[in-house]
Protein backbone atom coordinates (compact mmCIF):
# COMPACT_ATOMS: atom_id res chain seq x y z
CA UNK A 1 0.00 0.00 0.00
CA UNK A 2 1.29 3.53 -1.07
CA UNK A 3 1.03 5.86 2.18
CA UNK A 4 2.70 8.99 0.21
CA UNK A 5 0.04 10.77 -0.50
CA UNK A 6 -1.35 10.59 3.34
CA UNK A 7 2.37 10.95 4.80
CA UNK A 8 2.00 14.29 2.76
CA UNK A 9 -1.48 14.99 4.56
CA UNK A 10 -0.05 14.10 7.68
CA UNK A 11 2.44 16.30 7.36
CA UNK A 12 0.65 19.51 6.00
CA UNK A 13 -2.47 19.06 8.03
CA UNK A 14 -0.51 18.32 11.16
CA UNK A 15 1.90 21.05 10.77
CA UNK A 16 5.07 18.83 11.63
CA UNK A 17 7.29 21.85 10.57
CA UNK A 18 7.20 22.43 14.22
CA UNK A 19 9.86 19.71 14.31
CA UNK A 20 12.56 20.90 11.68
CA UNK A 21 12.74 18.54 8.75
CA UNK A 22 10.81 16.43 10.25
CA UNK A 23 8.65 13.56 8.25
CA UNK A 24 5.99 11.05 9.32
CA UNK A 25 6.04 7.58 7.26
CA UNK A 26 3.94 5.44 7.95
CA UNK A 27 4.26 1.03 7.49
CA UNK A 28 0.86 -1.06 6.88
CA UNK A 29 0.50 -4.46 7.87
CA UNK A 30 -2.20 -7.04 7.55
CA UNK A 31 -2.19 -9.43 10.57
CA UNK A 32 -5.38 -10.88 10.25
CA UNK A 33 -7.76 -9.21 12.30
CA UNK A 34 -7.70 -5.82 11.09
CA UNK A 35 -4.89 -3.57 9.72
CA UNK A 36 -1.73 -2.91 11.48
CA UNK A 37 -0.03 0.37 11.14
CA UNK A 38 2.82 1.47 12.60
CA UNK A 39 3.60 5.40 12.57
CA UNK A 40 6.75 6.91 12.61
CA UNK A 41 8.11 10.54 13.86
CA UNK A 42 11.62 10.86 12.01
CA UNK A 43 14.25 13.05 10.76
CA UNK A 44 16.56 11.71 7.70
CA UNK A 45 17.28 8.37 9.48
CA UNK A 46 16.28 9.05 13.15
CA UNK A 47 13.39 8.03 14.76
CA UNK A 48 11.96 10.31 17.54
CA UNK A 49 8.95 8.58 18.02
CA UNK A 50 6.56 5.96 17.19
CA UNK A 51 2.97 4.44 17.59
CA UNK A 52 1.30 1.44 16.86
CA UNK A 53 -2.32 1.78 15.73
CA UNK A 54 -4.76 -1.29 14.77
CA UNK A 55 -7.97 -1.03 13.02
CA UNK A 56 -11.25 -2.46 13.02
CA UNK A 57 -12.03 -2.38 9.45
CA UNK A 58 -14.99 0.72 10.28
CA UNK A 59 -15.37 3.32 8.75
CA UNK A 60 -14.26 5.78 11.33
CA UNK A 61 -10.38 3.93 11.15
CA UNK A 62 -8.81 6.69 9.01
CA UNK A 63 -10.32 9.59 11.50
CA UNK A 64 -9.05 7.65 14.18
CA UNK A 65 -5.92 7.15 12.90
CA UNK A 66 -5.90 10.93 11.99
CA UNK A 67 -6.27 11.81 15.55
CA UNK A 68 -3.39 9.50 16.62
CA UNK A 69 -0.90 11.04 14.54
CA UNK A 70 -1.45 14.22 15.57
CA UNK A 71 -1.27 13.05 19.06
CA UNK A 72 2.28 11.61 17.70
CA UNK A 73 3.05 15.10 17.48
CA UNK A 74 2.12 16.62 20.41
CA UNK A 75 2.51 14.05 23.02
CA UNK A 76 6.39 13.63 21.35
CA UNK A 77 7.57 17.31 22.41
CA UNK A 78 5.20 17.07 25.55
CA UNK A 79 7.12 14.24 26.90
CA UNK A 80 10.78 15.16 25.08
CA UNK A 81 10.30 18.56 27.18
CA UNK A 82 9.98 16.47 30.74
CA UNK A 83 12.94 14.23 29.38
CA UNK A 84 14.96 17.67 28.65
CA UNK A 85 13.88 19.36 32.27
CA UNK A 86 15.78 16.03 33.44
CA UNK A 87 18.85 16.55 31.32
CA UNK A 88 19.17 20.21 31.90
CA UNK A 89 18.21 19.64 35.48
CA UNK A 90 15.77 22.22 35.13
CA UNK A 91 11.96 22.55 35.47
CA UNK A 92 9.83 21.73 32.83
CA UNK A 93 8.18 25.49 32.79
CA UNK A 94 12.06 26.81 31.91
CA UNK A 95 12.46 24.80 29.03
CA UNK A 96 11.61 25.50 25.58
CA UNK A 97 11.80 23.99 22.62
CA UNK A 98 13.18 25.92 18.86
CA UNK A 99 15.02 24.77 15.90
CA UNK A 100 15.65 21.33 17.28
CA UNK A 101 16.74 22.09 20.36
CA UNK A 102 15.36 22.16 24.25
CA UNK A 103 16.90 25.08 25.48
CA UNK A 104 16.63 26.61 29.58
CA UNK A 105 15.52 29.77 29.52
CA UNK A 106 17.91 33.02 30.16
CA UNK A 107 21.23 30.26 30.03
CA UNK A 108 23.27 28.72 27.54
CA UNK A 109 22.28 25.01 29.10
CA UNK A 110 20.42 23.09 25.90
CA UNK A 111 20.17 19.83 24.28
CA UNK A 112 19.58 18.81 20.77
CA UNK A 113 16.00 16.57 20.44
CA UNK A 114 17.63 14.20 18.40
CA UNK A 115 20.76 13.64 21.24
CA UNK A 116 18.07 13.62 23.89
CA UNK A 117 16.12 10.88 22.05
CA UNK A 118 19.56 8.68 21.87
CA UNK A 119 19.74 9.14 25.63
CA UNK A 120 16.54 7.19 26.01
CA UNK A 121 16.26 3.07 26.22
CA UNK A 122 16.00 1.58 22.58
CA UNK A 123 17.38 5.33 21.18
CA UNK A 124 14.12 6.99 20.91
CA UNK A 125 11.21 8.95 22.99
CA UNK A 126 8.15 6.24 23.78
CA UNK A 127 5.05 7.63 24.52
CA UNK A 128 2.16 5.65 25.71
CA UNK A 129 -1.51 7.50 25.66
CA UNK A 130 -5.00 6.48 24.90
CA UNK A 131 -7.12 8.45 23.43
CA UNK A 132 -11.15 8.11 22.62
CA UNK A 133 -12.60 8.84 19.34
CA UNK A 134 -15.46 12.09 20.58
CA UNK A 135 -17.82 11.15 18.00
CA UNK A 136 -18.73 9.29 14.40
CA UNK A 137 -18.11 11.02 11.58
CA UNK A 138 -21.21 11.58 9.37
CA UNK A 139 -21.35 11.74 5.49
CA UNK A 140 -23.72 12.54 3.24
CA UNK A 141 -25.62 12.50 0.08
CA UNK A 142 -27.90 12.51 -3.06
CA UNK A 143 -28.54 9.49 -4.76
CA UNK A 144 -30.85 9.48 -8.05
CA UNK A 145 -31.66 6.18 -9.86
CA UNK A 146 -33.02 5.67 -13.35
CA UNK A 147 -34.77 1.88 -14.07
CA UNK A 148 -36.99 0.57 -16.08
CA UNK A 149 -39.60 -2.16 -15.29
CA UNK A 150 -40.77 -4.49 -18.10
CA UNK A 151 -44.34 -5.43 -17.13
CA UNK A 152 -44.37 -8.46 -18.73
CA UNK A 153 -41.87 -10.10 -17.10
CA UNK A 154 -41.59 -7.76 -13.86
CA UNK A 155 -37.81 -7.30 -14.39
CA UNK A 156 -36.39 -4.17 -13.31
CA UNK A 157 -33.58 -2.75 -14.93
CA UNK A 158 -31.11 -0.44 -13.20
CA UNK A 159 -30.42 1.74 -16.97
CA UNK A 160 -28.52 5.32 -14.65
CA UNK A 161 -27.45 5.60 -11.06
CA UNK A 162 -26.09 9.19 -10.26
CA UNK A 163 -25.02 10.14 -6.54
CA UNK A 164 -23.79 13.36 -5.18
CA UNK A 165 -21.77 12.71 -2.13
CA UNK A 166 -19.73 14.46 0.48
CA UNK A 167 -17.41 12.56 1.35
CA UNK A 168 -14.87 15.47 3.59
CA UNK A 169 -11.55 14.71 2.68
CA UNK A 170 -10.27 12.55 0.45
CA UNK A 171 -6.85 10.54 0.93
CA UNK A 172 -7.28 8.17 -1.76
CA UNK A 173 -10.31 8.96 -4.28
CA UNK A 174 -9.73 5.45 -5.99
CA UNK A 175 -10.15 3.56 -2.25
CA UNK A 176 -13.48 6.44 -2.03
CA UNK A 177 -15.17 5.67 -5.05
CA UNK A 178 -14.31 2.23 -4.98
CA UNK A 179 -16.55 2.21 -1.67
CA UNK A 180 -18.88 3.80 -2.97
CA UNK A 181 -19.74 2.34 -6.41
CA UNK A 182 -19.28 -1.12 -4.13
CA UNK A 183 -21.44 -0.30 -1.71
CA UNK A 184 -24.15 1.06 -4.02
CA UNK A 185 -24.26 -2.14 -5.68
CA UNK A 186 -24.69 -3.73 -2.68
CA UNK A 187 -27.13 -1.61 -2.20
CA UNK A 188 -29.14 -2.42 -5.12
CA UNK A 189 -28.92 -6.03 -4.86
CA UNK A 190 -30.78 -5.62 -1.40
CA UNK A 191 -33.53 -3.89 -3.21
CA UNK A 192 -34.13 -6.14 -5.90
CA UNK A 193 -32.21 -9.54 -5.20
CA UNK A 194 -31.14 -10.35 -1.80
CA UNK A 195 -33.60 -12.21 0.63
CA UNK A 196 -32.78 -14.68 3.78
CA UNK A 197 -35.65 -17.59 2.78
CA UNK A 198 -36.16 -20.33 5.90
CA UNK A 199 -38.30 -23.61 5.07
CA UNK A 200 -41.95 -22.18 6.64
CA UNK A 201 -42.14 -26.76 7.45
CA UNK A 202 -38.70 -26.98 9.56
CA UNK A 203 -37.12 -23.54 10.11
CA UNK A 204 -34.33 -24.73 7.61
CA UNK A 205 -32.28 -21.91 6.04
CA UNK A 206 -32.42 -22.35 2.14
CA UNK A 207 -30.37 -19.61 1.09
CA UNK A 208 -27.52 -20.69 2.69
CA UNK A 209 -24.82 -20.58 -0.23
CA UNK A 210 -24.09 -17.92 -3.10
CA UNK A 211 -25.88 -20.75 -4.79
CA UNK A 212 -29.11 -20.19 -3.96
CA UNK A 213 -28.69 -16.50 -1.94
CA UNK A 214 -28.89 -14.00 -4.96
CA UNK A 215 -26.69 -11.59 -4.83
CA UNK A 216 -26.30 -8.98 -7.16
CA UNK A 217 -23.82 -10.30 -10.55
CA UNK A 218 -22.40 -8.41 -13.05
CA UNK A 219 -24.87 -8.89 -15.26
CA UNK A 220 -27.43 -7.28 -12.84
CA UNK A 221 -25.56 -3.90 -12.77
CA UNK A 222 -24.92 -3.16 -16.19
CA UNK A 223 -25.59 0.98 -15.50
CA UNK A 224 -23.74 3.46 -15.95
CA UNK A 225 -22.54 5.00 -12.75
CA UNK A 226 -21.70 8.96 -12.30
CA UNK A 227 -19.76 8.95 -8.76
CA UNK A 228 -19.26 12.73 -7.59
CA UNK A 229 -16.93 13.23 -4.64
CA UNK A 230 -17.35 16.90 -2.84
CA UNK A 231 -14.54 17.49 -0.35
CA UNK A 232 -15.83 21.32 0.61
CA UNK A 233 -16.83 20.10 4.28
CA UNK A 234 -14.67 18.41 6.10
CA UNK A 235 -15.09 16.53 9.38
CA UNK A 236 -14.39 18.75 12.27
CA UNK A 237 -14.10 15.39 14.64
CA UNK A 238 -10.86 14.66 13.01
CA UNK A 239 -7.37 16.72 12.62
CA UNK A 240 -7.13 15.10 8.65
CA UNK A 241 -10.75 16.56 8.07
CA UNK A 242 -11.81 12.71 6.86
CA UNK A 243 -15.22 10.97 6.65
CA UNK A 244 -16.10 7.17 6.65
CA UNK A 245 -18.34 6.24 3.33
CA UNK A 246 -17.99 2.78 4.02
CA UNK A 247 -21.73 2.79 4.52
CA UNK A 248 -22.40 5.73 2.33
CA UNK A 249 -23.64 3.62 -1.15
CA UNK A 250 -25.59 0.72 0.83
CA UNK A 251 -27.59 3.57 2.57
CA UNK A 252 -28.97 6.13 -0.40
CA UNK A 253 -28.92 2.89 -2.89
CA UNK A 254 -31.64 0.55 -1.60
CA UNK A 255 -34.40 3.90 -1.19
CA UNK A 256 -33.20 5.62 -4.22
CA UNK A 257 -33.99 1.93 -6.36
CA UNK A 258 -37.56 1.51 -4.78
CA UNK A 259 -38.16 5.38 -5.10
CA UNK A 260 -37.39 5.35 -8.52
CA UNK A 261 -39.77 1.40 -9.17
CA UNK A 262 -42.17 3.54 -7.48
CA UNK A 263 -42.06 6.06 -9.88
CA UNK A 264 -42.10 3.99 -12.33
CA UNK A 265 -45.42 3.04 -11.68
CA UNK A 266 -47.11 6.25 -11.01
CA UNK A 267 -45.93 7.50 -14.58
CA UNK A 268 -47.93 4.25 -15.66
CA UNK A 269 -51.24 4.58 -14.02
CA UNK A 270 -50.52 2.36 -10.99
CA UNK A 271 -49.64 4.25 -8.23
CA UNK A 272 -51.94 2.77 -5.66
CA UNK A 273 -49.33 -0.42 -5.95
CA UNK A 274 -46.33 2.08 -4.69
CA UNK A 275 -47.31 1.58 -0.76
CA UNK A 276 -47.44 -2.58 -1.53
CA UNK A 277 -44.06 -2.68 -2.59
CA UNK A 278 -41.65 -5.07 -0.42
CA UNK A 279 -37.80 -5.82 -1.10
CA UNK A 280 -36.38 -7.39 -2.76
CA UNK A 281 -38.28 -6.36 -5.75
CA UNK A 282 -37.48 -9.56 -7.67
CA UNK A 283 -39.51 -10.30 -10.96
CA UNK A 284 -41.97 -13.16 -9.68
CA UNK A 285 -43.03 -10.38 -6.74
CA UNK A 286 -43.26 -7.30 -8.76
CA UNK A 287 -45.12 -9.13 -11.45
CA UNK A 288 -47.65 -10.98 -9.34
CA UNK A 289 -47.98 -7.45 -7.80
CA UNK A 290 -49.30 -6.24 -11.14
CA UNK A 291 -51.08 -9.06 -11.88
CA UNK A 292 -53.58 -7.85 -8.78
CA UNK A 293 -54.13 -4.17 -10.31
Amino acid sequence: MNFDKFNAIVESRLHYGEIDAASVVSEFKNVGCGDNYRIFLKVEDNIIQEATYTTTGCSFSLASLSIICDLVKGKTLEEAKQLAAQELEAAPQDVRYEAGRFNVVGTDHAIGLFELAGRQAGGHIFVDHTHTVSGPTWPNGCHISEVEVDPQTGSVAVVRYTSMNDVGRVVNPMIVRGQLDGGAVQGIGQALTEQIVYDEGGGQLVTGSLMDYAAPRAHDIAATFVTEMDESTPCKNNPLGVKGVGELGTIGATPSIVNAVADALARNGRAGLAPRLQMPLSPGRLWALLQSA
